[in-house]
């Protein structure tokens, strides 16, 4: 059986005259990349100039759409129906939808940004409207989210799903991340946060900030484009995944290995490991 991941990375977030996060040099060490919509970061021009560099250095594009809150930076709980988080879903898809195809790439997965993410997680309401949109717009777009959670059950009858994990996020004991707000919340050290990545990917299990350890079986890992250092920490991540002999592919092609395997969520991707058995 092949230990497979997809390295993926929110970018495009930079507006107008101001820069953020150092995109270019990330899309050496990342295979997926989650390219902001407009609504919480991005405009136009960063969105067309992301896909055009993810195309060269041929990382596969998604989209990043979130709740309309530039000011929050998306990170915001709205109140919103269904129907608005749908049609806001939909200008987001389309717009980006437009830069692959003038790119000459597709457009291949989709994951929603800040609250909006955490929101599916947990609403099954809005998870099905997401779920339901995407499905209606194209329905071979993989969603990527949490696992074990509402946006995962609502994609589950019609729509590919990645499960997402984190490895410079703490976690809580029922799988969802632990707030920005708490001290802890971040891990920031590359060598540490490199070490927790191949792990999770070798046991397909995550230790919580109470000692615990819940079982995720993730098919890509999430490096935000905002964190201070996040070069290094990307190409720290990726050594290690590589030297513990994980393939770092683009998602489609992880969940295709997946079903190739006809893993399920009680099979591991690899037997697990004692801590001796991991290559720093």
């Amino acid at each position: 059986m092949i230990a497979a991941v997809a390295l993926n990375c929110d970018m495009g977030e930079s507006f107008g005259p101001y820069t953020l996060g150092q995109d270019e040099a990330l899309l050496d060490w990342v295979s997926s990349a989650n390219v902001a919509c407009g609504f919480h970061a991005g405009d136009p021009r960063t969105m067309g100039e992301t896909v055009a560099l993810a195309q060269e250095k041929g990382v596969a594009v998604g989209a990043h759409p979130s709740f309309p809150d530039l000011v929050g930076f998306g990170r915001r709980d709205m109140v919103m129906t269904p129907d608005e988080v749908s049609t806001d879903l939909l200008y987001q898809l389309g717009a980006l939808d437009a830069f692959c195809r003038t790119a000459g790439t597709t457009l291949r997965h989709i994951k929603p940004h800040g609250a909006l993410y955490n929101r599916i997680a947990v609403d099954a309401g809005l998870a099905c409207a997401v779920a339901q949109t995407v499905a209606l717009y194209r329905r071979d777009l993989i969603i990527v989210g949490l696992p074990n959670s509402a946006i995962e059950r609502a994609a589950a009858a019609s729509i590919p799903y990645a499960r997402e994990i984190f490895a410079d996020r703490a976690y809580n004991d029922d799988g969802t991340l632990v707030s920005r707000r708490i001290a802890g919340a971040m891990i920031t050290d590359p060598a540490q946060v490199a070490r927790r990545a191949a792990r999770m990917i070798l046991r397909g299990k995550v230790a919580t900030i109470t000692g615990g350890e819940i079982d995720l079986r993730p098919d890509t890992i999430c490096i935000h484009g905002d964190t201070p250092g996040v070069v290094e920490l990307a190409r720290t991540v990726r050594g290690a995944l590589e030297a513990n002999g994980i393939a770092v592919l683009p998602l489609g092609d992880v969940l295709e290995l997946r079903a190739k395997e006809g893993r399920t969520g009680k099979t591991p991707l690899m037997p697990p490991l004692g801590v001796g058995g991991l290559r720093d």
